[in-house]
């Protein structure tokens, strides 16, 4: 009985010491002294006070940030030549294209467990779980997202529609007259300006899903590979669908009514022009960006009115993308706190979650009685205690909506008795695009990286989107395309990757 009880008693304290060393292992975290974040545009940029923003993230760690942060509409090629140099970021954003070219090369940190053992996920606010695990490959978790995808939805107008006698459209034939009627007939009652039914940021998107600001002329087709009913990958650029959405494109080229500068324009350079009265049709992010279109149009002394079109019966839905992540380099010294001080703290319920939402108080939003806008049509007066945003530093006559997390679209709420400003924050008309896109999209899918993948899709979606501009804007016709694609080695390359992702399948 006493060798029993010794036994035991041992055990006993081999568990207890077991049991102490791991929880000071998980305790023992090292806090990083500094942290290098690689960001683009949607975190707060110099012009919007980003110092600010970076001093009040200090302020709440104790970390130093050392932020590189390009010109958004550049801000993939200047990541690439960034990693291609070696000199490597602790934490970069990435769109779902790189997030899984990337996870592949080895230059991500598998944040799996880090995951697992997080304060969010133990919090009980988190309601990603399904966000998370779509972001997975193979099992793992190479990145993390605070918010939902959300995608594009098409703004309309209403003055323009108005001018040209006009209902919004609900199939492609209307939407076409449409686009022609704000091209010809003078919507914007200046005869000497210029006027186009629309424009988009490239004639084929720069991430996934690709197809998302000219899903009108896309409707069932796709320049990248997607699966069947039957779980069988192909590559949609090489369908009859295809070939529809390039006649479609070029037909609006030749006709005048898409801007001819549609195949350089960025974003920004889209919405300026749209706030400048130079087109009528704009498919752009629902939900938030819906009160940025109408405030930066009212500021321009224009009408704000838009209509948020429900996909046209061709197009069906709307395509909710895989969100951008957030990612720790392979090449951090401390990614576990870089993990736990960084991205785990982004919903922390707190004074954290509201920086990241809202931003700085008394510089991007503020408690304060004040008037905002004042000596403008749009002037309102707030009273003490309460919540308001205040007016962009950027765009005057103006005023901020959100900080990188979209309240309408984060993945966990405030921590119980923290005050959440969401009610009074959110506009209606962010509202009503927000609940119209959830009502009618479909999630877009991850394409896995395989090692053909790695080996030719760069030169593959490179030679893609030069024959989708060639053809659309009539320097080949779409069977000298397909033939350039062939001879180019498009075709063999595109076999290849499409073999390789249905051998994941067996």
């Amino acid at each position: 009985m006493r060798k029993v009880l010794s036994l035991i008693l041992a055990l006993a304290m081999a568990m207890t010491m077991l049991t102490a060393f791991a929880t000071t292992a998980v305790a023992e975290v090292t806090k990083p002294e500094s942290i290098s974040i690689f960001i683009d545009g949607t975190v707060f940029t110099t012009n919007n006070a980003r110092d600010a923003f970076q001093a009040r993230w200090e302020e709440l760690t104790g970390i130093k940030l050392e932020i590189t942060q390009p010109d958004h509409d550049a801000y993939y090629d200047v990541l690439q030549q960034q990693i291609a140099s070696g000199d490597w970021p602790d934490v970069m954003i990435l769109s779902s294209t790189y997030y899984s070219a990337y996870a592949a090369e080895g230059v991500l940190w598998d944040m799996t467990d880090a995951w697992e053992a997080s304060d969010l996920k133990a919090s009980g606010r988190f309601t990603g779980d399904s966000v998370v695990e779509g972001l997975k490959i193979d099992g793992r978790l190479y990145g993390f997202s605070p918010t939902r995808g959300n995608g594009c939805v098409t703004y309309v107008k209403q003055a323009w529609l108005d001018a040209v006698g006009m209902q919004a459209p609900t199939n492609w034939d209307e939407y076409y007259a449409m686009l022609q009627a704000f091209t010809t007939q003078n919507p914007d009652g200046d005869d000497k300006k210029e006027t186009f039914g629309v424009a988009a940021a490239g004639f084929v998107g720069p991430e996934a899903p690709y197809v998302n600001y000219l899903p009108e002329f896309y409707q069932d087709g796709t320049p990248t590979f997607d699966k069947d009913e039957n779980g069988v990958w192909f590559d949609g650029f090489t369908q009859d669908s295809m070939k529809a959405a390039l006649e479609r494109l070029n037909k609006a080229y030749v006709d005048g009514v898409i801007d001819p500068t549609t195949l350089t324009n960025g974003t920004k350079d889209c919405r300026n022009k749209y706030y400048d009265d130079t087109f009528g049709a704009f498919t752009y992010w629902a939900g938030t960006w819906a009160t940025n279109l109408k405030s930066n149009l009212e500021a321009n002394n224009l009408s704000g009115e838009l209509v948020a079109l429900p996909p046209i019966a061709e197009v069906g839905a709307y395509l909710d993308r895989v969100p951008p992540v957030w990612a720790i380099s392979s090449a951090c010294e401390n990614p576990e706190g870089v993990y736990k001080y960084f991205i785990d703290t982004m919903l922390d319920g707190g004074d954290m979650q509201m920086l990241w939402t809202y931003g700085v108080e008394d510089v991007h939003w503020s408690m304060k009685a004040e008037t905002v806008l004042a000596g403008t049509d749009k002037e309102k007066t707030y009273e003490d205690g309460q919540f308001h945003m205040k007016e962009s530093l950027e765009q005057a006559g103006t005023v901020y909506t959100k900080h990188h997390i979209d309240p309408m679209l984060a993945l966990a709420s405030f921590a119980e008795g923290y005050y959440d400003p969401r009610e009074d924050s959110v506009k209606a008309e962010a509202k009503a695009a927000s609940e119209l896109f959830n009502t009618h999209s479909k999630l877009a899918i991850i394409v896995p990286t395989t090692e053909e993948m790695s080996m030719y899709n760069g030169d593959l979606v490179t030679l893609k989107n030069e024959l989708i501009a060639k053809v659309t804007m009539g320097d080949l016709s779409y069977e000298q395309a397909m033939a350039k694609f062939e001879s180019d080695g498009g075709a063999e390359w595109s076999k290849a990757i499409v073999d390789s992702l249905n051998a994941l399948n067996k």
